[in-house]
């Protein structure tokens, strides 16, 4: 499977982007999808997850109440709207498949990471 995710960018803190993810996966409809991050210096964190039909999303902490998930099983599409963004959301964001069950939060659970988009937030 390859993941090819878009749309990042530099903005300025309180500012909005939408990252999207083109998957080419034939059986793109039975995975659940993921967005993560890796700022410099700090390990991968994770930052949303939706089921395979879109009826059910997590996310983390830092992130929650500010993005949204949603994914186009049609178009084969994940995508990240990201609001009021800060300087602490600076990393490169990455969509990646649910491959194992370390549960959830657990960045382990994921793989398949296509090449990442850069989202600069400044202050």
């Amino acid at each position: 499977v390859q993941l090819q995710a878009s749309g990042g960018g530099t903005v300025q803190a309180g500012g909005s982007l939408n990252l999207s993810c083109a998957a080419n996966a034939y059986n793109f409809i039975s995975y659940a999808m993921a967005w993560l991050r890796q700022a410099p210096g700090k390990e991968r964190e994770f930052v949303a997850r939706i089921n395979w039909n879109g009826a059910t999303t997590w996310y983390g902490d830092a992130v929650k109440g500010r993005f949204t998930i949603s994914r186009d099983n049609s178009r084969k599409t994940v995508s990240l709207q990201m609001n009021d963004l800060n300087p602490d959301d600076t990393a490169i964001y990455y969509c990646a498949i649910e491959r194992y069950n370390w549960g959830v939060y657990d960045v382990r659970s994921y793989g398949d990471y296509g090449q990442g988009t850069q989202v600069t937030v400044s202050s």
